[in-house]
């Protein structure tokens, strides 16, 4: 049986990764939920990554940046290296798209204050368009770590910017002729610069987070969207979770009315369309207004969706009449449907 297209299912993932631990730097490793690996360096932590770019084509090189630096910043780090893989495709690369996909990679990298230290390029047949992998390393202060499982019973649960920002961009971009045959040309334009505004890197909303005071932990918001992000929060902290769907779904801030337009013009289910751009944070309760507030006067849209409870209260989507059904996973991100070879 081939696997669907999209992430590893999280229980067949965790029977491949290794029993023991081999070294005793190594202070985070393989685990769902988390964002990066931790590694013990002195006096401080090395924070590592490696995400590549699959859905997206143009602009590519803006988003492996963004996307890297996104698991480091949600760790508590601060993002400082970056080596990027480039795999193009053979009969259709030209010397004008490598120039600018590195634009586009030094230019974000000049944008958050990265080093571009190195990495590899190559035109082969295994690819058909092209991809690009980013491996990023950062910097943790020991007391500054934040890890997905040193959420909190009690915490609350907040996502700031909103859900599909990464998909908006994602769908104008790729699918742009569909999308113009419906919409008008400033909707469109509007779409394709979710990629920027409100953007897909969350390193500010960490920081002002962070600052605030009361992050108990962060994670980022990616394939398989806000539902499967929530999940993996909550599991990875062996804590239970209710996430309240009328704050998502019902709410313009942060369900925009230019996202809703094309989840429901290509039938994807906003909860589980790829969305880098959002942060989820698990605050101690009494901080979750004071941080939601702090982010929203540095323009940053941001509000409470959810509640962490005990692992035996089970992962719960609520909706405004206090019903519930199990939170939904998406194995296979949303936005795969439109790349999909099947009828």
């Amino acid at each position: 049986m081939n696997l669907p297209v999209g992430k590893l299912k999280h229980d067949f993932l965790k029977k491949l990764f290794p029993t023991f631990n081999s070294s005793t730097s190594v202070v985070v490793g393989p685990q769902v939920g988390e964002d990066a690996a931790v590694i013990a360096l002195g006096d401080n932590y090395l924070v590592a990554t490696s995400d590549p770019i699959t859905f997206a084509t143009e602009d590519i090189g803006w988003y492996v940046v963004c996307v890297n630096s996104n698991d480091i910043a949600a760790m508590g780090a601060v993002p400082k290296w970056l080596l990027v893989t480039l795999l193009l495709p053979e009969d259709a690369t030209t010397p004008a798209m490598v120039r600018d996909i590195m634009a586009q990679i030094t230019q974000a990298c000049e944008t958050f204050g990265i080093a571009l230290c190195g990495g590899h390029t190559e035109v082969t047949p295994a690819v058909t368009q092209p991809v690009v992998i980013g491996q990023m390393m950062g910097i943790a202060a020991k007391d500054s770590l934040l890890t997905s499982s040193d959420a909190r019973i009690g915490d609350d649960l907040i996502l700031t910017k909103g859900l599909g920002i990464e998909a908006t961009a994602i769908i104008a971009r790729e699918c742009e002729k569909q999308v113009r045959e419906k919409c008008d040309a400033q909707f469109l334009e509007q779409a394709k610069n979710y990629l920027v505004d409100p953007g897909i890197s969350v390193l500010k909303d960490a920081q002002i987070a962070i600052a605030t005071g009361g992050v108990h932990a962060m994670h980022d918001v990616t394939e398989g969207g806000i539902a499967t992000a929530a999940y993996e929060l909550a599991t990875a902290a062996e804590l239970g979770v209710v996430v309240y769907s009328d704050k998502l779904l019902g709410s313009p801030i942060l369900y925009g009315d230019i996202t809703r337009a094309l989840c429901d013009m290509f039938r994807l289910n906003p909860l589980g369309v790829i969305s880098s751009g959002a942060m989820l944070i698990a605050s101690a309760p009494e901080k979750g207004n004071a941080i939601c507030q702090a982010l929203s006067k540095a323009g940053i849209r941001a509000d409470i969706i959810g509640k962490f409870l005990p692992s035996a209260h089970g992962l719960w989507l609520e909706d405004a009449t206090n019903t519930r059904q199990p939170l939904p996973v998406f194995e296979t991100d949303e936005i795969a449907k439109l790349f999909s070879s099947s009828p």
